[in-house]
């Protein structure tokens, strides 16, 4: 059953409700199922109708997205939001956004459910190819806004040369985040000292790249 893009999902504080209950629960048992979990299943832990579920989210791909997709964003909620979003305004950039990077990397070292659930997307993609085009459609900028809206306000305002956003957001991810996700994955753990040091270099690679005076 798909019924994706028949019509628009529901809306209002109720809906919004119930829309943040099958995230909760799909988000739950995916962790502890994998990709193949029913919908049926689903429907039954957030305590809604396998019905409503495709209102709001037509298929499963899509419901799985929007949990990898707020499961990404989470380590730029709290102090990592706050010190990106003080990035525009910041009279030094580079102390700006060290603290926002430094933030950033800390939420991210230490949400254990955003690590499965990026190894998760590794490990059904060969049985599911349609979770990884649902991925895929996504882009990065939907995946990571607080990012995108803070390089963005800075390339409004003269403080980087951004011509392609979508590759500056891949690269500042990369610099910052990969060598975790990557470490962890094969469950190797990156020391405090190497986090901060990758993390100064990171920023200063961004910021030569992408600074008003570079190349």
């Amino acid at each position: 059953m798909n019924v994706e893009g028949v019509k628009r999902p529901p809306s209002g504080p109720r809906a919004e409700l119930k829309r943040q209950a099958i995230v909760g629960a799909a988000r739950d048992l995916f962790l502890r199922e994998g990709f193949g979990v029913g919908m049926d299943a689903i429907a039954a832990e957030a305590g809604v109708s396998k019905v409503t579920v495709y209102n709001h989210f037509g298929s499963k791909e899509a419901l799985f997205t929007a949990v990898i997709t707020g499961a990404l964003d989470e380590p730029l909620a709290g102090d990592a939001s706050a010190a990106l979003d003080r990035l525009a305004g910041a009279e030094d950039l580079r102390p700006a956004l060290l603290d926002a990077a430094r933030a950033w990397v800390h939420s991210v070292r230490a949400n254990d459910d955003v690590t499965a659930l990026r190894n998760l997307v590794a490990a059904e993609v060969h049985r599911f190819p349609e979770l990884g085009r649902a991925w895929q459609r996504h882009g990065p900028e939907g995946h990571h806004p607080a990012v995108a809206r803070a390089l963005r306000a800075l390339a409004d305002r003269g403080r980087l040369v951004i011509p392609d956003l979508e590759a500056a957001i891949i690269q500042l991810y990369a610099l910052l985040v990969f060598p975790h996700m990557v470490f962890g994955s094969y469950a190797t753990h990156v020391d405090d000292d190497l986090t901060d040091r990758l993390i100064v270099s990171g920023v200063d690679m961004f910021l030569g790249h992408y600074g008003p005076g570079s190349d």
